[in-house]
């Protein structure tokens, strides 16, 4: 079994009135090549009559974000056309690529009504040969998403992408990442084949485990070591787990802002590109 290299904590970094822990990158560790960047927004309940979430229209270019929900509403706008409001459950997984202005809001219902809000944002790095690819956008609803169920309900995967016991995400990584979500009653096991030379990425979103020998508590990064092929724990409560893994890129990292390339010539393009328009116009 991988061994614990480290245990990270988040840091708590509210944005406005948002509820926001950095997990990533964090006062121990810069990033997990190729995972990047991890905010955990919530748990919080918004009141009637709300602004809802903070982030405007803004740029990407060079990764890919992925953003899970767990409770509440995220409306998606972007430069390319796409728009669409996902709800508890559902994912969206957008590949900046070569630059693209995109927006993350609520729902005028949620803002109207309000309610609980709990989000995961992960930020997949992309390799250099992929950085400019065309921008995509897919956003599904949590029906949408395969579940495999195991031990008769007492584990319950959501795969993402990649393939899980013979189901297979129907969103598509062009660096191969295997992304899943755990959703674990108390007294569960779980083990899952890994490839040695893969990094992973483990957070505890929710609940307390036992790993390693260690118990774990909700909130907490887990680094592995290197030297096996596998991850095994079991559950003390209900928990839930985003569970990804990839070859790493083994590339520079540059990144400033809303954007990651490999050099600092890059970015500087990056900025200069998005200065003059060239990542699509805002037309919302």
């Amino acid at each position: 079994m991988r061994k614990i290299k480290q245990i990270h904590q988040p840091h708590y970094a509210p944005i406005q009135d948002l509820v926001t822990y950095g997990v990533l990158p964090n006062r121990t560790l810069d990033y997990l090549d190729p995972f990047l960047f991890l905010n955990h927004h919530g748990y919080q309940v918004y009141s009637p009559n709300n602004k809802g979430l903070p982030f405007g229209p803004h740029p990407h270019r060079g990764m890919e974000t992925v953003t899970f929900m767990l409770d509440g509403d995220i409306k998606h706008q972007d430069s390319t056309g796409h728009e669409s409001i996902i709800g508890a459950g559902g994912v969206q997984w957008m590949t900046a690529g070569k630059g693209l202005i995109h927006a993350e809001t609520s729902s005028d219902t949620f803002k109207k009504q309000g309610g609980a809000l709990e989000i995961l944002q992960l930020w997949i790095n992309l390799p250099a040969r992929y950085k400019m690819m065309h921008p995509s956008y897919k956003g599904l609803h949590k029906e949408e998403i395969p579940v495999a169920v195991l031990q008769e309900g007492k584990v319950q995967v959501q795969v993402l992408s990649g393939t899980y016991s013979e189901t297979t995400g129907p969103f598509t990584s062009v660096t191969g990442v295997r992304l899943l979500t755990l959703t674990c009653k108390q007294g569960a096991s779980f083990s899952l084949d890994i490839p040695a030379s893969h990094t992973i990425f483990f957070y505890l979103v929710r609940g307390t485990i036992d790993l390693d020998g260690k118990t774990i508590q909700q909130r907490s990064l887990v680094e592995f070591e290197n030297e096996a092929q596998a991850i095994a724990f079991t559950t003390t409560t209900d928990t839930y787990i985003l569970l990804g893994h990839c070859e790493p890129l083994n590339e520079p990292v540059v990144a400033q802002g809303p954007f990651v390339m490999n050099t600092r010539a890059e970015i500087y393009q990056a900025y200069q590109d998005y200065n003059e328009g060239l990542f699509g116009r805002w037309t919302f």
